[in-house]
């Protein structure tokens, strides 16, 4: 079974080191609205882009996407 984003995305909240990542993942687990349940790219992204304020750059979102991807193939 494939997790979906938003739950891959909560294993990188929390560390002790705050940096982009982080603080990425812990706006989305404080996001009533993000999509918790897709799996894919376009839904996540058009979110991201249109509703939340959250994202430093859509770059940031599109590593992390390829390490969901990768993590998710396993």
């Amino acid at each position: 079974m494939t997790r979906s984003f938003y739950h891959y995305i909560l294993t990188l909240r929390g560390a002790l080191e705050v940096n982009p990542v982080t603080h990425f993942a812990q706006a989305v687990s404080l996001d009533p609205q993000f999509p918790k349940q897709s799996t894919e790219y376009d839904e996540i992204s058009s979110y991201l882009e249109l509703e939340a304020d959250y994202v430093p750059t859509m770059q940031l979102f599109d590593e992390l996407w390829e390490l969901y991807v990768t993590e998710n193939k396993k």
